[in-house]
């Protein structure tokens, strides 16, 4: 399913992965699916020959990615020593967080689970140790919270917020429609008739609406309905 999705995804820069140990090590397919999910541009060549270039290019990489998923070091069940070494269990963890997070609404396959053998050298020989891990999120945990979005949850846990919230809305919406000449200031009023919304949604997919399928000042309910 990763696979198929970062071909489908880099398709136009003509680059096809077949195995996910042996294709994004050297962070170079990493490096183009960020710049195309994120439109993150990343300081960084964008072949790296040497081990050393390549470890370099890979910090540079997922740093940038914890930034973006705002998580703290001690919590990515990944690094650049398991990238660079080709481990498959570190590599998915990385894809799956790149997934939910630029394209959240990728059906991920749920309920996936790896198991694991941990080898561990001791003065007594060698010591192994059974393990499962979770590669996607359980079926009914994603059931539970697609029912509370993240507006949900603020309005929720967070009230105090809402004004910067609304403000960077407001800010926005003002950068998109300000390029036909209008400007937003109250969200409740200037929404109320719809008008805003059908441009708002206009500028964003990129096309023309017609003028004749709406009125572009309703007097009346039913023009707003």
């Amino acid at each position: 399913f990763l696979t198929e999705w970062i071909n489908r995804t880099l398709k136009e820069e003509h680059i096809v992965v077949k195995s996910l140990e042996e294709d994004l090590y050297d962070g170079l397919v990493l490096h183009h699916l960020l710049e195309n999910l994120g439109s993150l541009k990343l300081d960084v060549d964008k072949i790296a020959l040497t081990e050393k270039k390549q470890r370099q290019k890979l910090s540079v990489i997922l740093e940038a990615v914890a930034k973006c998923l705002q998580v703290e070091e001690s919590q990515l069940k990944w690094s650049v020593e398991s990238i660079l070494a080709k481990d498959l269990l570190s590599t998915l963890h990385l894809l799956v967080a790149i997934a939910k997070h630029f394209e959240p609404t990728l059906a991920l396959p749920p309920n996936i689970q790896v198991e694991t053998i941990t080898i561990e050298t001791t003065s007594r020989g060698l010591k192994t140790s059974n393990g499962v891990e979770n590669i996607t999120e359980n079926k009914e945990n994603i059931e539970a919270q697609s029912k509370e979005d993240a507006f949900d949850e603020l309005f929720n846990c967070a009230p105090d917020k809402l004004g910067a919230v609304k403000k960077a809305l407001l800010q926005f919406v003002d950068q998109h429609v300000g390029k036909l000449g209008l400007n937003v200031k109250d969200i409740e009023s200037q929404f109320s008739d719809g008008v805003i919304l059908l441009l708002l949604i206009g500028q964003l997919e990129g096309y023309f609406l017609n003028l004749r399928n709406f009125f572009l000042t309703p007097a009346s309910t039913m023009e707003m309905v």
